[in-house]
């Protein structure tokens, strides 16, 4: 995961780099960089152009829109499968999504953050996830952290959002608080407001 992770890290360069590669290593694991590849490496690299695109602020209006559900309904069969088996709502997963990247399976935030669901490289290393920009895995990885992170704080959504905004140890630090960070404290409002507003159009719609 190492070259995975130097991009991340890297975005606001690579975001202006002009030529990013894709390659796998011999575990599956998909690597992004734009330090052209040599050797047998080279000639498995796929070259990228403009795929990559900065993901939305946590600050941004939290609305499901007709749109917004439209969007997400391409993701819904994966959506489904990962709340069925981790056993979290799905549409607290939706409501992470929408956060996260506006659905852009291609988005990265400044610090890192991939995919849909907006996960760091180690958090994805940790969940399995071999590609971060694969729809499919990146919405596993997500719903399968949220797993995590419900066993650890009961269930408790308010923590849990918090949690997988700021990390657990933010949690834990401020016993079991919100931290008392800007951006978690609007990240939370905004993820439950889509929440709610998720659970009510698919009760609405039934």
């Amino acid at each position: 995961m190492r070259g995975l992770l130097w991009l991340c890290v890297c975005w606001p360069a690579l975001a202006f780099a002009g030529e990013i590669f894709r390659y796998v290593e011999k575990d599956g694991t998909v690597v992004y960089t734009n330090v052209p590849p040599q050797g047998r490496t080279a000639r498995s690299a796929r070259k990228l152009s403009g795929d990559f695109r900065p993901a939305p602020s946590s600050g941004s209006p939290a609305k499901v829109t007709a749109a917004s559900s439209e969007a997400l309904t391409q993701f819904d069969e994966a959506i489904e499968a990962a709340a069925l088996r981790y056993r979290i709502p799905g549409h607290l997963i939706r409501a992470v999504m929408h956060a996260e990247s506006a659905f852009d399976p291609n988005a990265v935030s400044v610090v890192g953050a991939s995919g849909l669901m907006q996960l760091m490289p180690q958090t994805a290393q940790e969940m399995f996830v071999k590609d971060i920009f694969d729809p499919d895995q990146n919405i596993e990885g997500g719903a399968r952290y949220l797993r995590v992170l419900a066993n650890e704080f009961d269930g408790n959504m308010v923590k849990m959002v918090a949690a997988y905004n700021a990390g657990p140890e933010a949690v834990r630090k401020y016993g079991g608080q919100i931290p008392p960070y800007a951006e978690t404290q609007a990240y939370v409002r905004k993820v439950l407001a889509l929440y709610f507003q998720y659970k009510a159009r698919a009760a609405n719609a039934n």
